[in-house]
């Protein structure tokens, strides 16, 4: 019934969307934060093209709409193939590989090759990262190129002033929607064990499976609770694998925390010089003393997309 109510309503919208037109039309399943980074992400660009004065529909692509960007497989496909029709510019951005970030292959990424090849004219990857490794695993895609995610400046942006760091704890946070393991939860539970607590402070916002005795465990809050929480820190801790682009750890590095980062997925080209990397969670004590150290030079090195310019980027492609 489900199934059947779904092309109804398909049926309908399609029908009543021939006369009308946007700008750009974007499918993806939307959810009022918090929430995954993609979902961040798009949130964070229909605002910006909104804010442009362009006219950005969602779930339907109207008969007189130029172009539509559609996300991963964070979509209802058959919508999509009910409204897509020739002379529309489509754009497929792609995240992943979803079967190596989530450590198992279900069949996902060859679902999102295959509507890739149907439909799309341009692909949009989020990092360097994304796109070799679907090139390792033979997944080719359609005339690829890489824009890196990039956060809300209104929400995540430094704080007009900070607490000096010298003679307390050095403030040490991680975050994550999922509770994916591949997130670094076992990093984390290695830190419960054996961090100095009396020299750092580590909290975790978000979902994980480990529990922890040490470490401060906040639930997940909306955006803007999650920046004041970022901003009240010193150093963020990005232990997830295999991430192509981590929101989370953009939403720090926007805050103004330099990381300390699992070198892994696209972490080492968002970070740059404005963090340190690491192997094993044995390295972290140590690495985060370095941080403490050198805490003022690689928060100056922090750099983040602009939203505007990754905006511009989308429309580069969009309009072809």
């Amino acid at each position: 019934m489900r199934i059947l109510a779904a092309r109804a309503r398909t049926e309908r919208d399609w029908l009543a969307s021939r006369r009308d037109r946007s700008d750009v039309a974007v499918f993806h399943e939307f959810h009022p934060p918090p929430y995954g980074g993609g979902n961040q992400f798009l949130l964070a660009l229909v605002r910006e093209l909104r804010g442009r004065g362009l006219v950005v529909e969602t779930n339907r692509l109207s008969g007189g709409t130029p172009a539509c960007l559609y996300n991963s497989f964070n979509f209802d496909f058959r919508r999509l193939r009910r409204f897509a029709r020739d002379g529309v510019r489509m754009v497929h951005r792609v995240d992943g590989p979803i079967g190596v970030y989530r450590g198992f292959d279900d069949g996902t990424d060859g679902a999102i090759a295959r509507v890739n090849r149907e439909l799309a004219d341009a692909t949009i990857l989020q990092s360097h990262y994304s796109l070799e490794k679907h090139r390792e695993l033979g997944l080719e895609l359609r005339d690829p190129v890489v824009i890196h995610n990039a956060v809300d400046p209104a929400i995540f942006h430094p704080p007009a002033r900070r607490d000096p760091a010298a003679g307390r704890r050095l403030r040490v946070i991680a975050t994550s929607w999922s509770a994916n393991p591949r997130k670094g939860g076992d990093t984390l539970a290695w830190l419960d064990r054996n961090l100095d607590f009396d020299e750092f402070d580590l909290t975790f916002a978000g979902q994980t499976e480990p529990s922890f005795e040490r470490i401060r465990v906040v639930a997940p809050v909306p955006s803007e609770a999650l920046a004041d929480l970022l901003r009240a820190q010193d150093v963020y801790l990005a232990p997830s694998r295999d991430d192509p682009c981590s929101n989370a750890l953009l939403e720090a590095l926007a805050c103004g925390l330099p990381a300390a980062f699992l070198r892994s997925g696209g972490h080492p080209e968002l970070v740059g010089v404005a963090g340190i990397g690491f192997e094993e969670a044995e390295e972290l004590p140590a690495v985060l003393a370095r941080l403490r150290d050198e805490l003022e030079q690689r928060r100056a090195a922090i750099r983040v997309p602009a939203l505007t310019d990754v905006a511009d980027r989308y429309l580069e492609v969009l309009r072809g």
